[in-house]
């Protein structure tokens, strides 16, 4: 068993050098193996691992106890959450895939990226228009955005640009369409920084 000061640590789960969906889909198999109330660490290199497992912690009911890093790792703690308080996973019911952004880029329409993904993955690659909002500054900025518009939310996979859906729907926006599968096989055209 590791220990962070006071935090007993039940499991260790490694993780660094994954990206997104991977640290998520680790951590949920490697919860369901645990009992109630255990804590597992997990050691990630992905800046984007804070908010997806933030994330994945508050939708599904487990306790996000805690967030160490230290030079570039970032030590997660998660408690098991005892079976009555574990919530059924659920995905935003409201997708749209990439062919059908190309197809209305094509066509000259007006779309409302919001790109949720890290700053350095947004700088290398993005869907032409798309707005940079990490998932984990999405809360904090969305006095931003407008109820009135429709949002088209991009990520690596899908994963992450599903709970931006849902945090947004909770926040009443209604009109918000999550991409599948999002970056990692865009086809498209894209926009990169000049370097």
């Amino acid at each position: 068993m590791r220990f962070m000061s006071t935090v007993k640590v039940d499991r260790f789960l490694e993780c660094e050098g994954l990206a997104c969906p991977l640290p998520v889909v680790r951590t949920k198999k490697t919860m369901d193996e645990m009992n109630a109330g255990e804590v597992l660490e997990i050691s990630a290199t992905d800046k984007g691992s804070v908010a997806d497992l933030q994330g994945w912690a508050k939708r599904t009911g487990h306790q996000y106890v805690g967030l160490r890093e230290v030079k570039g790792v970032y030590r997660h703690f998660i408690r098991k959450a005892d079976a009555s308080e574990i919530k059924k996973e659920i995905q935003y019911p409201h997708a749209i895939t990439n062919e059908e952004i190309q197809r209305k880029l094509e066509a000259g329409e007006n779309l409302n990226i919001l790109d949720v993904r890290e700053p350095a993955e947004y700088a290398f690659g993005r869907i032409p228009g798309a707005i940079s909002m990490p998932f984990g500054e999405l809360e904090g900025r969305i006095g931003e955005l407008s109820k009135d518009q429709e949002y088209i939310v991009v990520c690596r996979t899908g994963n992450r640009s599903d709970m931006a859906c849902q945090l947004l729907s909770e926040k009443g926006f209604k009109k918000v369409k999550n991409t599948k599968p999002g970056m990692s096989e865009w086809l498209g055209s894209i926009e990169k920084e000049d370097y």
